[in-house]
C-alpha cells in the first residue's frame, strides 16, 4: 500500500455551490480519512473577489482588523483586512461591491473611497505591504475615491479642490499626488488582477464591466469618454500612460488608479496567492497537490488557479490532481500544463439543481475514490 506523507489543497472556489475553504475541508478530510498521518496543507485560492480576505485568513492564520468605513454611496460600512505581519490583504468588494448596491446599481456616482481608507487604516496599523483584490466591484471611478482617501487633490479649471464622481472626470483640471506620496513613502502596493483589459475602448473598463453595474448604452459611451479623460491628465500630471496596461480597466479602472495614484503594480491573483504562501517551499517535501473549480474549460488555461498551480509544481515534479463538478472537452489541455488526472464530481446523469443540491457529498465520493487508488497502486 502506497503512503501519502504530505500533500497540498489548493482549490478554487466551485462557484455557485462550495466555497474555496468548504472544498479545502471536504478535501482535507477526505485525506485524512484514507491516510490518517498524512501532513496536508491547505490553500483556499483567491481570485481578489468576495471572500478573499477569509482565504488568506484561513490559510496564513492571519490576525483580522476590522474597519468602519464609507461604503460605495457614501454610507458607513464595517469591512475587515488580514494582518499577515507586515502585509494587509485587502478586498474591493467588502467596501465597493456589487452585492452592496443590488437595486440601486448606478455606476455614475459610486465611489471606491471606502478602500481608500481601509488602507489608511491597514498603514497606520504596520503595515507595509498592503494587497488588494480588485474583483466584484460597482465602481467606474478609477480609483479616484481611494485616492482622495489617501490625500491625492483633484482640482478643476478654477485651481478649487473637489470629489469627483465617475461622471464629472473632464472636470479635472489637474491632479496633486504630493500628500498621497508622502503617506505611501515605503508602502508597497500590489493589487490581484485576473483579467487584461485595458483603461477605456471597446475592450475596456466601461463597455466590458459597465452594463453588470447598471450602465446602459449612452451610460457606457458617457464613462469610456471620462476614462480617456482622466488618462490624460494622469498622463500630463503624472508623467505615466496607464490607459493601455494590461489589467488598467479592471475594478472599474482602478487598476489603472493602482499604479497613477499608488505607485503599484498589478499581479496575477493565483501568483499572488501562491508567492503569499510560500508555496515553492510546501513544494519540496509534498507528494501530490490537489485542486480544482467548479468548471474545468478552456478559461482554465489562462492563467487562473488550475494553471497556475500546475506551472509551479511543474518545475518541482510534484503531480497534480484535478477535482471538478464539470469537465469540458478542453479540460484535456491541462495535461500538458503537467496535470496528471483530471476527475469530475458528477456520479449520476441527473441535472444542475441535484448536482449543486448533492455537491459535498460527490466531491468527497470522488476524494476517496481517487485516494483509495493511490493507495492501492
Amino acid at each position: 500500500m502506497a503512503e501519502l506523507k504530505k500533500c497540498i489543497v489548493i482549490p478554487d472556489s466551485f462557484k455557485g455551490t462550495m466555497s474555496a475553504i468548504d472544498v479545502c475541508c471536504i478535501m482535507e478530510e477526505s485525506i485524512r480519512r484514507v491516510f490518517p498521518g498524512c501532513q496536508v496543507k491547505s490553500i483556499p485560492a483567491a481570485d481578489g473577489g468576495e471572500g478573499t480576505v477569509d482565504c488568506f485568513l484561513r490559510a496564513m492564520n492571519g490576525e483580522k482588523r476590522r474597519v468602519l468605513t464609507t461604503g460605495p454611496y457614501g454610507e458607513p460600512v464595517e469591512a475587515y483586512y488580514a494582518k499577515l505581519g507586515d502585509m494587509a490583504i485587502l478586498e474591493m468588494a467588502q467596501v465597493a461591491g456589487l452585492p452592496q448596491v443590488q437595486g440601486r446599481l448606478n455606476p455614475r456616482r459610486t465611489t471606491t473611497y471606502g478602500l481608500g481608507e481601509v488602507i489608511k487604516a491597514a498603514i497606520a496599523d504596520g503595515c507595509r505591504r498592503i494587497t488588494i483584490g480588485l474583483g466584484g466591484s460597482c465602481t467606474n471611478d478609477g480609483g479616484m475615491g481611494a485616492a482622495r482617501a489617501m490625500g491625492v487633490r483633484f482640482l478643476n479649471g478654477a485651481g478649487e479642490e473637489f470629489a469627483p464622481a465617475a461622471d464629472e472626470m473632464t472636470q479635472i483640471a489637474h491632479i496633486d499626488i504630493s500628500a498621497a506620496q508622502k503617506k505611501l513613502e515605503g508602502i508597497e502596493v500590489t493589487a490581484m488582477c485576473d483579467i487584461t483589459n485595458p483603461m477605456y475602448g471597446e475592450t475596456g473598463a466601461a463597455y466590458v464591466f459597465g452594463p453588470q453595474k447598471g450602465a446602459d448604452e449612452d451610460c457606457v459611451r458617457l464613462l469610456d469618454q471620462n476614462l480617456r479623460a482622466l488618462a490624460e491628465v494622469i498622463r500630463r500630471d503624472l508623467g505615466v500612460d496607464v490607459s493601455q496596461i494590461p489589467g488598467a480597466g479592471a475594478a472599474g479602472a482602478f487598476g489603472a488608479g493602482i499604479v497613477a495614484f499608488f505607485g503599484g503594480r498589478l499581479k496575477s491573483g493565483i501568483h499572488t496567492v501562491l508567492d503569499i504562501t510560500d508555496f515553492d517551499r510546501e513544494l519540496e517535501d509534498a507528494q501530490l497537490i490537489f485542486t480544482g473549480e467548479g468548471r474545468v474549460d478552456a478559461q482554465s488555461l489562462q492563467g487562473k488557479v488550475l494553471s497556475g498551480v500546475a506551472e509551479r509544481a511543474g518545475k518541482a515534479g510534484v503531480p497534480v490532481v484535478v477535482v471538478a463538478g464539470a469537465c469540458e472537452p478542453e479540460a484535456n489541455q491541462l495535461y500538458r500544463h503537467g496535470v496528471c488526472g483530471i476527475f469530475s464530481t458528477c456520479r449520476t446523469a441527473a441535472g444542475l439543481d441535484y448536482q449543486k443540491a448533492h455537491s459535498e457529498e460527490n466531491l468527497a465520493a470522488a476524494m476517496e475514490g481517487i485516494l483509495r487508488l493511490y493507495a492501492a497502486v
